[in-house]
């Protein structure tokens, strides 16, 4: 088993940023051919055309080197030199996987990633999303590469192998069909240089697209709703207006599922206040029915006003000269409106 699980980041040094100092700003590939890169910043690209003043190809091995010979390779001797290539479109988690497991293959690797341009690419695969160039520089900046070559054949022959001094090819198990042969792998494994990854499950760049396919109503509604113009975005005058009633029409309906909620939280505040306001009518209630006992009541203040107005009429009675009897009789003759004072019903 050739990948390994340790932890890279303990194993491998920072990579020192170079210097972009070439026409296309790219950075600089000028360095020692036995010096891999640590893991930072952009990898340097090879430029097709300027391998005679490029130092970092090796010269070449006496003999080519074995799995078993590459595995016992440590860091501060000539590094195994590995070979990814690829399309890269839309760089993802299992392109990144995929050169983790070349790079971490042997303790020391210079790992080497050929991405193949525009041109080759739409004659041989179809259109890409990405450029060749924005495909370069993503590819330039993941951890794990030492170097890119843009421009890269569709299948590495031997010519380019020796050439680049490469003593292994990383890819997947499987049989690669190109448009010339079966496998188009077949020479690196017949020749014991190849070395063999696992794919990623669950990822692609043609997963990825298909499920943009799949969504693309919503996506195109979306960037309708950032600003993009119906021409930016490819889209027909009538599309582009089913697309906006569309999306008018879906806000609606989120409106009314959300009404359900919204009416039952103002039910809670109604019920919440309605609460309150039985609790004050209560508390008020009492209070009321208090006072009233307080006011009506046998002891209450009204039967008290009522017994001393008839305590203060008994006493005026008893003061007037023309009343007759004693308490006794005052008690008994009770005096009546428009009647004499002190005269009885006889």
């Amino acid at each position: 088993q050739l990948t390994r699980s340790s932890d890279m980041s303990a194993r491998l040094p920072l990579r020192k940023r170079t210097h972009p100092d070439d026409e296309n700003g790219l950075p600089s590939a000028k360095k020692l051919w036995n010096d891999p890169i640590p893991i930072s910043g952009p990898a340097p690209s090879w430029i097709e055309g300027n391998d005679a003043e490029n130092p970092i190809i090796p010269p070449l091995r006496e003999t080519k080197l074995t799995l078993e010979e590459a595995a016992e390779i440590q860091p501060g001797e000539r590094p195994v030199r590995v070979y990814s290539d690829g399309i890269y479109d839309l760089f993802h988690q299992g392109h990144a996987r995929a050169l983790m497991q070349a790079k971490t293959a042997f303790p020391n690797v210079y790992l080497i990633v050929g991405i193949c341009n525009d041109d080759l690419t739409h004659k041989t695969k179809g259109r890409t999303v990405m450029t060749d160039v924005q495909r370069f520089d993503a590819v330039s900046h993941c951890r794990y590469v030492d170097e890119v070559i843009p421009n890269a054949p569709w299948i590495a022959n031997a010519e380019f192998l020796e050439k680049h001094r490469i003593d292994f090819v990383a890819h997947d198990a499987l049989p690669y069909e190109t448009p010339d042969a079966e496998d188009g792998y077949k020479f690196a494994k017949d020749t014991g240089m190849f070395l063999a990854t696992q794919r990623t499950e669950g990822i692609s760049t043609s997963d990825l697209i298909c499920k943009i396919v799949r969504d693309y109503d919503e996506y195109i509604r979306r960037n309708l709703a950032r600003g993009y113009t119906r021409q930016q975005l490819n889209v027909g005058f009538m599309k582009e207006k089913e697309l906006r009633m569309k999306d008018r029409f879906g806000k609606l309906k989120k409106q009314i599922r959300e009404m359900p909620a919204k009416a039952h939280e103002k039910w809670s505040k109604l019920e919440d206040k309605s609460a309150e306001m039985l609790d004050k009518w209560e508390n008020k209630s009492r209070e009321f029915i208090q006072g009233f006992l307080r006011m009506f009541s046998r002891d209450g203040a009204i039967s008290g006003i009522f017994k001393s107005g008839k305590e203060f009429v008994r006493d005026a009675f008893k003061m007037s000269p023309e009343y007759e009897g004693g308490e006794e009789s005052a008690e008994e003759e009770s005096p009546t409106l428009g009647s004499p004072a002190g005269s009885s019903s006889d």
